[in-house]
């Protein structure tokens, strides 16, 4: 029965209950009205209504549960779908309402990987020329500097020596952009690699003392999963650089009964109740790409605490990790892997 005929019968039942009444119980209205017959009336009233609103109360809750998680709904959260209660009209709302949100979420996934792919491409394409172009040039000029301070006299030498370092400086610090911009570490030598070459060569404040624990034994990742992860780390640690002002800051990557759980956890003062800004959604679009879970909260201590919840059925690796030789990397400036197992401040 549809929710019109619903309501319009209910209505009528109690209409037809009250007219009952009136016509074959020992309920008269006199002329003028009468104390009694006036409360009696009155009361019959109140019944009525409250009969009525009680019954469509609980015929239309269902609709409020839906209004409650369309005000509420985000796409970056997934939460469990709205139950289908209720009949008619009702149900198939719901159950619309519950496949326009795996809908919009599928569109959403897809759209974020496609942004995100073309992104990466860039980046890719940036870091190449950063070093193919700007690191040979300034390689060159470099090599150049060399020469001609060889050639010049004492205090012209100096000058030029101090050029150089300056260029030397640039050329560095072009490559460690480069090497964020493309993660060379994460594809030769593997995620826990890539891991503690991030820990090792994020530029900190002073003061601030990064330490990692990293499981070696870990189940196999897809490679766009150990991409997530890297960047997850990578935004977290630039967030807690530039905002958080904490002193220490910790990176834990381990095995779980689902699958690797990465936690990065400093002491800064906190997310605290202000929105999130572009880093932490991108961490979630990245995060739903591949089904993990992503919780940024307040640990008892104080600070801030990033949980990323990767879900694997594969068995751990047989054998040794990814780790290669560092020289498998040497031909690459732009992945200078660190593959030590300290447990330290860089």
């Amino acid at each position: 029965m549809s929710l019109f005929w619903r309501i319009f019968l209910l209505n009528a039942a109690v209409l037809v209950a009250a007219a009952a009444l009136l016509l074959l119980g020992p309920i008269t209205i006199s002329t003028p009205v009468l104390l009694t017959e006036a409360l009696i009336l009155t009361g019959g009233i109140a019944f009525m209504l409250t009969a009525n609103a009680a019954m469509l109360r609980i015929g239309l809750a269902p609709l409020q549960r839906v209004t409650r998680a369309m005000t509420t709904i985000d796409l970056l959260r997934p939460v469990p779908r709205t139950e289908v209660v209720g009949h008619g009209e009702i149900a198939d709302l719901i159950r619309t309402f519950n496949t326009m949100l795996d809908r919009l979420e599928a569109e959403r996934a897809a759209s974020s990987a496609r942004a995100l792919s073309a992104q990466e491409g860039e980046r890719r394409r940036i870091a190449q020329e950063l070093h193919d172009e700007v690191g040979q040039t300034l390689t060159a000029v470099l090599l150049e500097l060399k020469r001609v301070a060889d050639q010049a006299p004492g205090p012209v030498r100096d000058e030029l020596l101090t050029v150089q370092e300056i260029t030397r400086g640039s050329l560095d610090e072009i490559r460690r952009i480069a090497r964020r911009l493309r993660p060379g570490v994460l594809e030769e030598l593997g995620l826990v690699s890539a891991l503690k070459s991030l820990t090792t060569e994020t530029p900190t404040p002073d003061g601030l003392v990064i330490r990692h624990h990293l499981e070696p034994d870990l189940p196999q990742l897809g490679q766009e999963a150990e991409l997530v992860v890297y960047r997850v780390a990578q935004e977290a640690f630039t967030n807690t650089v530039r905002h958080a002002a904490a002193s220490q800051l910790e990176l834990r990557l381990a095995r779980t009964r689902r699958g690797v759980e990465l936690r990065i956890r400093d002491d800064g003062r906190g997310v605290g109740d202000s929105p999130e800004g572009a880093g932490l959604r991108g961490m979630r679009e990245r995060a739903l790409l591949i089904g993990a879970g992503l919780q940024v909260g307040r640990p008892p201590g104080g600070g801030t605490e990033i949980r990323l919840s990767v879900p694997t059925g594969l068995p751990a690796p047989a054998g040794p990790d990814r780790t290669r030789a560092p020289a498998a990397a040497a031909a690459d400036p732009t992945s200078p892997a660190r593959p030590d197992g300290s447990d330290g401040s860089p």
